[in-house]
């Protein structure tokens, strides 16, 4: 959720397994940040490179720093809005509390997430209740409201 706040998607389903998870991600317009709101936004996840920090404290003294930054932001303004960027974040957040947890090193994903796009609503819908269902397909559950750490619940 805190992804969810920080990036410029939204989280329509999603459902929890033992061993995998399924999330319906729904990509934002760019949202209307300036150049220091996405900085600040991106502080949010990662530390900000010198340059970018001196011009968060009104330091910046000539032009080429400020089409620097400039840059550096439009970078980091994309990344925002892209699933690629924000499954990056979420794979790496759990891989590490689940090897701190097991005490272990190294990778911990088999493979890169999958994706499909999702054309119209019949689709969105189609997929968030297949995802909401996922855990009555397993025999984890009963009713849907039940399931722990899924949408339907939440």
């Amino acid at each position: 959720m805190f992804l969810s706040e920080v990036f410029s998607i939204d989280i329509c389903s999603y459902s929890v397994m033992n061993n995998h998870y399924h999330i319906v991600l729904k990509v934002n317009d760019y949202k209307k940040w300036s150049f220091k709101q996405t900085l600040e936004t991106w502080d949010k996840l990662y530390s900000l490179p010198f340059l970018c920090e001196k011009f968060m404290r009104n330091e910046i003294t000539n032009k080429a720093e400020l089409r620097e930054v400039k840059k550096i932001a439009k970078k980091y303004r994309k990344r925002l809005m892209n699933i690629s960027w924000f499954m990056k974040c979420l794979n790496e957040y759990i891989a590490v509390k689940a090897n701190a947890e097991d005490k272990c090193k190294g990778h911990f994903w088999e493979s890169r997430f999958k994706s499909q796009a999702l054309l119209d609503e019949r689709a969105l819908l189609t997929c968030m209740a297949y995802v909401d269902l996922n855990p009555i397909r397993a025999a984890l559950v009963q009713p849907p409201q039940t399931s722990d750490y899924t949408s339907i619940q939440a």
